[in-house]
């Protein structure tokens, strides 16, 4: 008997998070209005929600509740949103569209974009604090979760692989510069979201280490999978034209492995995320297993 789809989850998570989201910044604050509404011009244009998923269903693979994860999932979401809205400026990748839509700077403006991502990257930190506040997290785990997010998402993380991409659009790319792109500017705030998530349920060392295996492995999987869809994936379904790689002269996983050995360490790559998580330590893995599966059965 087929065990049943992880959709339904998956879907239930997105909603709670995209609600979450729509209220983001509270009422007597005084922010302009143009500010507001380009931050959630990004913010609410749809996406997998990924992060924010990995970070509730890691929490509650430990036993923690989705309203303690709940403010740290919304973190997730804003930094890697803003991560986007700068990546897709004229200075960096030069995009027009996003998700099917205009991408930010098309609609505001370049100085706008700008600044709707330096405010979701702020606000973050404020939404991971009322994990604290208002779900009663304990502050020493809080504490950590900042931290690591600064980490993850800072110069040795998020944005030094972001650099390192600039430089191999430049022709200093090989396979260990490219994995090495893949792991921070994609795989380290996947790697935060499920250790952030552990650490709401009070994880131990060695229940953060196996959630940290798993996210770096399905992180780079995810990533390889992207690499995949951009030859051969449906447009309609991605929200934004193929061969894009190709065109902008990006090396990927199948430009120096070829596309059946890149699927192949896919797999391979999925399998040792879902035995990570499957030795024991970990008391309820089943949504982390099914979320793997789905990850490398999507076609966008």
């Amino acid at each position: 008997m087929d065990k049943p789809s992880i959709k339904p989850y998956i879907e239930e998570i997105s909603g709670l998070v995209g609600s979450s989201l729509e209220i983001i910044l509270p009422d007597f604050w005084e922010v302009p209005a143009r500010l507001t509404k380009s931050m959630k011009y990004s913010l609410m244009a749809g996406g997998k929600r990924l992060r924010p998923l990995l970070v509730i269903a890691a929490a509650e693979s430990l036993g923690a509740s989705k309203e303690a994860a709940l403010p740290v999932a919304c973190a997730v979401e804003m930094v890697h949103t803003y991560s986007l809205i700068h990546d897709d400026l004229p200075a960096m990748d030069d995009d027009d569209y996003r998700r099917g839509k205009l991408t930010n700077h098309k609609v505001f403006g370049e100085a706008m974009a700008i600044l709707a991502g330096d405010g979701l990257l702020t606000h973050a930190f404020y939404s991971i604090v009322q994990a604290s506040r208002q779900q009663g997290v304990s502050a020493d785990n809080v504490l950590s979760i900042i931290e690591e997010l600064a980490v993850y998402a800072g110069p040795s993380g998020m944005v030094g692989g972001q650099v390192a991409d600039m430089e191999g659009e430049q022709g200093l790319t090989g396979l260990e510069q490219l994995r090495y792109i893949h792991q921070h500017k994609t795989g380290d705030l996947i790697v935060f979201s499920l250790k952030a998530g552990g650490r709401v349920a009070s994880a131990s060392a060695a229940q953060l280490a196996a959630l940290e295996t798993y996210g770096r492995c399905i992180g780079l999987a995810f990533q390889i999978q992207d690499d995949i869809l951009d030859l051969v994936g449906d447009e309609a379904k991605l929200g934004k034209k193929t061969q894009s790689d190709v065109k902008q002269g990006k090396v990927t996983y199948p430009y120096f492995i070829g596309l059946e050995a890149s699927r192949a360490e896919v797999d391979r790559l999925t399998l040792t995320a879902k035995e990570a998580i499957t030795d024991g330590s970990i008391p309820n893995p089943g949504n982390l297993l099914d979320i793997a599966d789905y990850l490398l059965q999507r076609d966008h």
